[in-house]
């Protein structure tokens, strides 16, 4: 945990340029993980459900086009 608090504190002073340059960093990662996770997910048929659902909803005429 030390060093976690070592970067909260150089984060603490960044200049708000550097801050949101960090801050748009970090959430880019964070999409990229979350990318990652749901193309795994969707790989390995945890995600099929979804377009179970869908279908189901399709077929019981719940959905509207677009």
């Amino acid at each position: 945990m030390a060093q976690v608090d070592h970067i909260k504190t150089e984060i603490e002073a960044l200049s708000p340029e550097d801050f949101n340059h960090l801050r748009e960093w970090i959430a880019e990662k964070d999409w990229q993980a979350w990318d990652e996770k749901v193309i795994k997910d969707a790989n390995t048929g945890k995600l099929d459900f979804l377009q179970q659902e869908a279908q189901f909803a399709k077929n019981k005429g719940l959905l509207k086009d677009l």
